[in-house]
């Protein structure tokens, strides 16, 4: 898949989320999302300043270098510190302010996203990464927050095939999973097939791997984006799988836990 269909993937994505929140009351904004102690306004703010983080990324590697060093030494402080750092600026916004901002910091990304090229590599708070790795990231990252705000909102979106990025990822990632917890990632491969929104099926994998996952695309979404519990969900796996996706992380960073069974349904 060339960089350029995920860009425009990407863009449909935000502008997808960008009509749910821009036709909600300005209360709404304060809603706790399932973020602890995050608002549905935290959640824009948070993809405003990571949409930026990432336009500085593509287009002044030096200047986000320096970004990363202010961000690392306020998450040094702790989490509080780390969200003041990103969102305290965000926060000051009234809500017609901060949607102006968030689509202000995309376009800013779009445009330097068009500039990628399949072989570009770009840098990021890890290791450096592919272009299409990198977009596909920041597609994830606006889905999954898009979801903690549907969720707070008692609204469901529309799910398009665009989720093949965040399903082909979340297999990928499987032996981060483990390794980012310590743990030795098993070598037996594991077999996915989802039925994608469309009704057609995607398969990663081993063909005739013993271990397998199977269901619908958008849980197994939701489920390596930590946004369900596996038993909230439609999908059926086998004990070695099963024992992944309870682990599951599609995500850089240190290792974190979904949902607890019931929790989000």
């Amino acid at each position: 898949m060339d960089v350029s269909e995920v860009r425009d993937d990407l863009l449909a994505e935000q502008g997808l989320l960008d009509d749910i929140v821009a036709d909600i009351d300005d209360e709404k904004w304060d809603l706790a999302t399932p973020s602890p102690g995050w608002t549905i306004a935290d959640q824009i703010g948070h993809l405003a300043y990571f949409d930026h983080a990432a336009a500085t990324a593509i287009t002044d590697p030096d200047g986000f270098m320096r970004m990363v060093n202010d961000f690392l030494a306020a998450a040094g402080l702790g989490l509080d510190a780390a969200d003041t750092w990103t969102l305290g600026p965000f926060r000051a916004l009234e809500p017609a302010q901060l949607l102006e901002a968030w689509r202000i910091n995309r376009a800013q990304l779009a445009g330097a996203a068009a500039t990628l090229t399949n072989d570009t590599r770009v840098s990021w708070y890890g290791p450096s990464m592919g272009s299409r790795s990198f977009l596909t990231a920041r597609l994830m990252e606006l889905w999954a927050h898009g979801q903690d705000i549907v969720d707070a909102l008692g609204v469901i979106r529309p799910i398009t095939d665009r989720i093949r990025h965040i399903a082909q990822l979340g297999f990928i990632t499987r032996n981060w999973s483990y390794t980012n917890r310590g743990l030795a990632a098993p070598v037996e491969p594991v077999r996915v097939e989802l039925i994608a929104p469309s009704g057609t099926v995607w398969k990663f994998g081993v063909d005739d791997a013993a271990e397998s996952v199977t269901g619908p695309a958008v849980d197994f979404c939701r489920v390596v984006t930590q946004r369900r519990h596996l038993d909230d969900t439609a999908l059926v796996a086998s004990p070695l799988a099963r024992e992944w996706l309870l682990i599951a992380q599609a995500y850089a960073g240190p290792p974190t836990d979904g949902p607890p069974p019931g929790e989000r349904i």
